[in-house]
């Protein structure tokens, strides 16, 4: 059978999310080329040079709006793809020549009945790909019909909310520069594992001494040595540590805090209503 001809293949938009992403804007869009009809950049308020950086790529459309929540902006983007196939990629993810094949091959033929695609990522950790340590399967839910699907209410980790009988995994993977420096991490995990606390304190759990003691302990004993951590050298030490001590045990403390924490601020305001000798006393 002949091969099937690109022409014959759904429209694709590749849309990408980001906010101050100098660093990483150009060479996703560079890579978003080897597949896309369509480039479409929603941005979130950058205030560094990714705005400038975007309107000088002749082909690419820029749309923008304050950010509310990971999902409800990304939602907001979605429909305003322009094709019926809407590839999802983070400005710190690359598409490779072999995924876009990919992808050109399974839309030429996909059935009707199924909706989204879902891609597993090779990550790297300040440079070193990291080949397990729980990463090498990290999989997505990126391809998608533009007017199917939707991310459902999560304020962290959001993801596509569409039957699993409607959808399939792609074979090739989409790169992701998950960690490119320690501020880097610090800063994107103290986001994160405060919108993952609220997420599940949302959802009626609360942190007690197993869940801040035992919790990251085994989750380092399950990432570096049922899940081969060890096999990544030190960047899978790092990784396992970070994961269980760093991300496990302050998502609990965090939770922890929600429940028991108390608020130094009404500390602050009673000593200040004091009269100065007594403040000092104080």
């Amino acid at each position: 059978m002949p091969p099937k001809l690109i022409s014959m293949t759904p429209k694709i938009t590749v849309l990408i999310p980001c906010r101050d992403e100098e660093r990483n804007i150009q060479s996703c869009i560079e890579a978003a080329r080897l597949v896309a009809d369509e480039i479409l950049v929603a941005d979130s308020g950058s205030i560094d040079r990714t705005l400038e950086i975007v309107k000088c790529q002749k082909d690419v459309r820029l749309i923008e709006r304050t950010f509310v929540g990971y999902a409800d902006f990304k939602n907001w983007a979605i429909p305003q793809a322009t094709h019926p196939w809407v590839l999802i990629v983070d400005a710190d993810e690359r598409v490779t020549l072999s995924l876009a094949e990919e992808i050109r091959e399974v839309l030429g033929s996909s059935p009707e009945e199924i909706d989204a695609y879902w891609i597993y990522r090779r990550n790297f950790f300040l440079g070193h790909e990291i080949k397990f340590s729980g990463w090498n399967t990290d999989d997505v839910c990126r391809l998608i019909r533009r007017d199917r699907c939707r991310y459902g209410k999560r304020l962290v980790h959001e993801e596509i909310d569409v039957e699993p009988k409607r959808t399939r995994w792609l074979r090739e993977r989409l790169i992701h520069y998950t960690v490119r420096n320690y501020d880097h991490y610090l800063e994107k995990r103290i986001k994160y594992t405060e919108l993952s606390a609220k997420h599940i304190w949302e959802n009626g759990k609360r942190a007690s001494f197993s869940s801040l003691f035992f919790r990251p302990l085994l989750r380092f004993v399950y990432l570096y040595v049922l899940r081969g951590g060890f096999r990544d050298g030190l960047a899978g030490l790092q990784v396992c540590m970070l994961t269980a001590f760093f991300n496990t045990f302050i998502r609990q403390g965090r939770l922890w805090e929600m429940q028991h924490g108390e608020d130094l601020r009404h500390e602050s305001a009673e000593t200040s209503t004091l009269p100065s000798a007594d403040r000092k006393a104080a």
